[in-house]
């Protein structure tokens, strides 16, 4: 048994339900009744990001960081595919640049999603024609 197991349905259209333990996520292709995969991409790995971000600040002595807000940024290329994604992490806290960079450090080396962008990991897929 895997550690994460998700179901997605599409019944028509472009439209997606994921369920992912108790919740339903809503991803659209065409962002007419949810976000899109790159969007919510985007988002999950802000929302990975940024809890990574608190660790890796209390780690380094910084417990009380306050409030902490990512505005996530990504740029497309002409087939809609992700070529950079950017973050700009606004931090109540009052941090010094030398803490800042050492505190982002330590949240990429915390955040999965971070650690799970990288080429060689894709997915093995198997294709069950005739199921339903």
């Amino acid at each position: 048994m895997s550690d994460i197991e998700t179901t997605t349905v599409s019944e028509e259209g472009y439209a997606c339900t994921s369920q992912v333990g108790e919740f339903d996520l809503q991803i659209d292709a065409t962002d007419e009744t949810g976000p899109n995969p790159n969007a919510a991409l985007v988002a999950t790995y802000a929302s990975c990001f940024l809890p990574a971000f608190r660790v890796g600040g209390s780690q380094r002595g910084e417990e009380d960081l306050g409030t902490v807000q990512i505005d996530a940024s990504a740029d497309l290329d002409g087939d809609d595919d992700l070529t950079a994604i950017a973050f700009d992490i606004h931090v109540e806290a009052d941090l010094d640049d030398d803490t800042a960079a050492d505190v982002v450090e330590r949240a990429e080396g915390i955040c999965h999603v971070h650690s799970a962008l990288r080429d060689e990991l894709h997915a093995d897929i198997s294709v069950y024609p005739g199921a339903f």
